[in-house]
């Protein structure tokens, strides 16, 4: 593969906001070290993310020492949230799974409800070890993953934006391109590879980190959506159906499981083992 080096690192502190570009990042079981450990639901139960709400893309959360986050978005005051106690737990649903999680204080569910517009609740996953399974179809025994729609992390290549993009200036809505590697949310991105090289990868080592591919990653309509004014375009959904189909699926980025504990750094080396 050459000299493919890692590029750039990404964790999104509360599932759906704005990510956080980080120059190293520790590696644990279920995903990046503060990568989707909160998340939230609205009054049914249901995890709320920019599908349904795109202005999420607009609100950042800060990572602070001990797990705990600083919340902002446009037109509202900052407002730091601590891990909460684990008195207890709230069921949720995350695309049909069932996950346990903990509750934040009443004014973070203020403070995120009145954002939106609507009534929604935060929740930390208090023991990612245990309260969520990756889909045991592409799992092994015991692994688990955050509040990733999936997987505990997401790798995309800077040249496969490269080739979509090309793509997309050919098409019927090339005024929406070229698209940022953010509309994908990425955790890991990876440069010095061929077009699509990452199809083919089933098992990498990032720096000291060794990592299984499991399967291709699906992408939804969170894609179309500007991460910078969270309006909604056509792109790159139109483009992926046209060439990027594998069965039901339009594709781009792979989804990692950790082999290994460790820490990644941007310029680590990346290497193909099968």
């Amino acid at each position: 593969m050459g000299n493919a080096e890692l590029h750039s690192i990404h964790v999104h502190p509360v599932k759906a906001f704005r990510a956080l570009s980080l120059r190293e990042a520790v590696v644990e079981p279920w995903g990046l070290a503060g990568d989707r450990r909160w998340v939230l639901i609205d009054d049914g139960g249901k995890v709320v993310t920019q599908r349904q709400q795109p202005r999420l893309a607009l609100a950042a959360a800060e990572l602070l020492p001990g797990g705990g986050v600083r919340l902002s978005a446009p037109g509202r005051e900052p407002l730091t949230v601590l891990v909460p106690r684990p008195v207890g737990t709230t069921s949720l649903d995350l695309f049909g799974d069932k996950v346990e999680a903990v509750l934040a204080d009443a004014g973070a569910h203020a403070w995120c409800s009145d954002y939106l517009g609507t009534e929604v609740r935060l929740l930390h996953m208090d023991d990612p070890a245990t309260r969520r399974p990756v889909d045991p179809d592409y799992a092994r025994p015991g692994e688990t993953v955050s509040f990733a729609d999936g997987y505990p992390l997401l790798v995309t290549t800077l040249a496969s934006l490269d080739a979509l993009n090309s793509l997309i200036a050919q098409g019927d809505h090339a005024d929406e391109g070229p698209l940022p590697m953010n509309r994908f949310r990425p955790n890991v991105v990876v440069a010095g590879t061929t077009a699509w090289a990452e199809d083919g990868w089933r098992r990498i080592v990032i720096g000291e980190v060794g990592f299984r591919v499991p399967k291709m990653c699906g992408r939804c309509v969170v894609t179309t959506t500007d991460q910078d004014t969270a309006r909604r375009g056509k792109e790159p959904l139109r483009t992926l159906g046209r060439h990027r189909r594998f069965g039901s699926q339009l594709v781009f980025g792979q989804n990692l499981v950790p082999e290994s504990p460790g820490t990644v750094r941007i310029g680590d080396p990346v290497t193909v083992l099968e």
